[in-house]
């Protein structure tokens, strides 16, 4: 087992967090880095990218939430998906500290790309059985946690990293982000559409992908929210998708397989990837 995290000079509530994981999974190795004693977001609301603020109520994230992300969900240790990335990019581009539990493959160029901050990042690569107890000691450290459980969570685990998220007195609370399923999420995030650029007629690359994300959940954040994005675009970035003003060769794009007069030299595929439509166009 490794431990993956920066080092924070003069910033005791992450070195202690730090320490505590290293005591939960017998040792380490710990990279180094300074943080120069930068707080974290505080009891502010965690903060989302632009492109996702019209998917989240209040458009960012609640502490004491649980989020559960359904997008192309791989099994235990795999790398995590590009809209689970865009959150915790998006949390640490606006000053919250994230921590990511049980992603060995977390993908930090892709979160680069996205704008995160990746010295806001306390990473524990494979926590084994106890991933449990390391998402409730960052819990109470950072601002966000981002975990890929090994199986669906049981009922306690779920009421006592329920009970350290919470915002209370003694305690700032912070929001979970989940890569699969969870028991009782206040919210869900689903892929429904999916289709990737770039492709040429046998040569080429994919540049970027073009998604349809839906929002639903519990309470306030159960009235269905949808939005279609680049993720990521080209550059890497995510943005809203705009039918029609850009990415010729897509679906709906002018020029696009679909229209009549290119459709005879293009050329077409469709995969299922864990449930996912996913269409390659080349054009």
């Amino acid at each position: 087992m490794a431990l993956i995290a920066h080092t924070f000079e003069g910033d005791a509530e992450h070195a202690a967090a730090v320490a505590r994981l290293r005591v939960l999974v017998g040792g380490g190795a710990a990279g180094t880095g300074g943080a120069g004693g930068v707080q974290g977001a505080g009891v502010a609301d965690v903060p989302v990218l632009a492109a996702l603020r019209a998917l989240v109520p209040g458009g960012a994230l609640r502490r004491g939430g649980v989020l559960a992300v359904e997008d192309r969900v791989r099994p235990w240790g795999d790398a995590p998906s590009y809209l689970a990335l865009a959150l915790a990019a998006g949390a640490s581009a606006g000053g919250a500290w994230c921590g990511v539990v049980g992603l060995p493959a977390f993908g930090i160029a892709a979160a680069s790309g996205m704008g995160a901050d990746l010295r806001r990042f306390l990473m524990l690569d494979e926590p084994g059985e106890r991933w449990a107890e390391a998402v409730a000691v960052l819990a109470g450290a950072v601002d966000l946690v981002l975990v890929r459980p090994p199986r669906r969570p049981g009922g306690e685990q779920v009421r006592r990293i329920g009970a350290r998220l919470r915002r209370t007195v003694r305690q700032r609370g912070a929001a979970l982000v989940v890569a699969g399923e969870w028991p009782g999420a206040d919210l869900r995030l689903r892929l429904t559409e999916s289709a990737w650029s770039g492709l040429g007629d046998g040569t080429g690359h994919l540049t970027g992908r073009r998604v349809t994300v839906t929002a639903a959940g519990r309470g306030a954040a159960g009235r269905e929210r949808t939005a279609r994005l680049w993720l990521p675009a080209a550059d890497g970035a995510v943005r809203e998708w705009v039918a029609g003003a850009d990415a010729p060769g897509l679906p709906g794009a002018p020029g696009a397989p679909g229209d009549r007069a290119e459709q005879r030299f293009g050329v077409s595929a469709e995969i299922r990837d864990g449930g996912e439509v996913v269409r390659l166009w080349s054009a």
